[in-house]
């Protein structure tokens, strides 16, 4: 068996409406998929899929004709191929061989793998209604992305209002609890609340006296992303619970097996649509520690591409037993989505994957005494917050995003914002005034 034949295709796949109020001001181009089909001279197809701006790894023309002419099982277990194409040849080999990916990884040891909802920080009420949607969708824990400029107190005080006792909600701080003296007082305050389950790396992971010290005062799991701190540091000064692991399939055994070495659990974080739920499945299906539920944010979008959607019961879902990776992807739907080719060229003539245009917005972090921080983008603050020049956490805070209106007001704070980072003022109010004459008709 030999690849003949690589085809990729860009998709933009819509997010739901209240995703795509949430996300664009950060995660805005996460709908962009490149699929990857690939065909042997056995006749045989096998698909997979990239999330372009946020992966392990993306494919590269050089990838595409590495494989072409070559045994897909010679190749399929090379990280280095990129996630839609390792995943496509997993697919055609399982296929061909007739038998399901799992098996084509390792020995099975679960039916069923966990999975989370997921979504980026958003407003106490957006949280508590995306929370609801995910209990009815089958889901029973909800993958959260507390920051400074929100009260996580008073947004998981919000769900758990309208969630039952046993749903789970999973906080990834992304460090910018800054410290253990300031994250310890935070977690305390979320302790009360029995749906919160776990944190994710509250504080820099290399910190290891600070982990160590926050570990033992709270009474809640830990997870860490594997590999900072290194392995064997981390395993000796026991400074987390478990592990959030996300590469190629290669490196996800090889860490799944050290996890359950050091008898950690973990979830695999590997973000995309349907094919990379599946594939995320398999993978769970032979890793004995993968116990957590698993990230991969399908829930963001309106459709999965898949042409059986994945239903989720109790909070997991089902492996497939068929062939590969066991899904059929819908080819219409593909179709519906597809970027125009006209499009593509522009940015692969600049050498640079498909992109929205980024949304051009001030995010204000409004706090109680009247005082704020205006950011260009929600990404400024990760720098702004750890590296403490703003509190970890500030009860009755909030965020106002404020879109592009057009002022003069408005685009020279914008412009200002971008070139010098955040800046600290006293808070007067969403921005008023005439418009520019540019855009004086809008």
């Amino acid at each position: 068996m030999k690849v003949v034949e690589v085809e990729r295709t860009v998709v933009s796949v819509p997010m739901t409406p209240r995703q795509q109020k949430i996300s664009e001001r950060e995660v805005y181009n996460w709908n962009i998929f490149e699929l990857c089909k690939v065909t042997t001279d056995t006749g045989h197809t096998g698909w997979g899929e990239t999330v372009l701006h946020y992966t392990w790894a993306r494919v590269t023309d050089q990838a595409v004709e590495r494989v072409k002419g070559q045994s897909p099982a010679a190749l399929m277990n090379d990280d280095s191929l990129g996630a839609g194409l390792q995943m496509a040849l997993f697919d055609v080999v399982g296929k061909i061989l007739e038998v399901p990916v799992y098996q084509l990884m390792g020995s099975k040891v679960r039916e069923w793998t966990p999975i989370s909802w997921w979504s980026i920080d958003a407003s106490p009420q957006d949280w508590a209604a995306e929370a609801k949607d995910a209990v009815k969708a089958g889901y029973t824990s909800f993958k959260l992305k507390p920051r400074p400029w929100w009260d996580i107190v008073a947004q998981v005080d919000a769900i758990s209002k309208v969630v039952p006792p046993h749903f789970k909600l999973d906080l990834d701080a992304n460090a910018t609890w800054q410290n253990a003296a300031a994250a310890i007082p935070i977690v305390k305050k979320l302790e009360k609340y029995g749906n919160v389950a776990m944190l994710e790396s509250p504080i820099p992971q290399g910190d290891v006296l600070g982990n160590r010290r926050l570990r033992a005062a709270i009474n809640r799991p830990i997870a860490m992303h594997f590999g900072s701190p290194p392995y064997i540091t981390n395993a000796r000064e026991e400074v987390c619970d478990g592990y959030v692991i996300s590469a190629g399939q290669s490196t996800v055994i090889k860490q799944g097996i050290l996890s359950a070495e050091a008898q950690l659990p973990f979830w695999l974080q590997l973000v995309g649509n349907g094919l990379t739920s599946t594939w995320a499945a398999h993978l769970g299906a032979v890793l004995t520690h993968g116990t957590w539920p698993t990230i991969t944010c399908m829930n963001l979008f309106s459709h999965q591409l898949l042409k059986k959607k994945i239903e989720i019961v109790g909070g997991y879902q089902k492996v497939p037993d068929g062939p590969g990776l066991g899904v059929e992807v819908d080819e219409k739907a593909v179709a519906k989505f597809r970027v125009p080719e006209k499009k593509l060229r522009k940015f692969a003539d600049e050498g640079k994957p498909y992109n929205h245009p980024e949304p051009r917005i001030i995010n204000s972090i409004v706090y109680p005494d009247g005082s704020c921080v205006h950011m260009s983008g929600t990404l400024q603050g990760y720098g702004y917050f750890g590296a403490g020049h703003g509190p970890a956490y500030v009860e009755g805070v909030r965020l106002e995003a404020q879109h592009d209106n057009g002022t003069k007001e408005w685009k020279k704070l914008f412009q200002r914002l971008v070139k010098d980072g955040p800046v600290r003022d006293r808070w007067s109010g969403p921005f008023e005034g005439k418009k520019s004459k540019k855009n004086k008709k809008n």
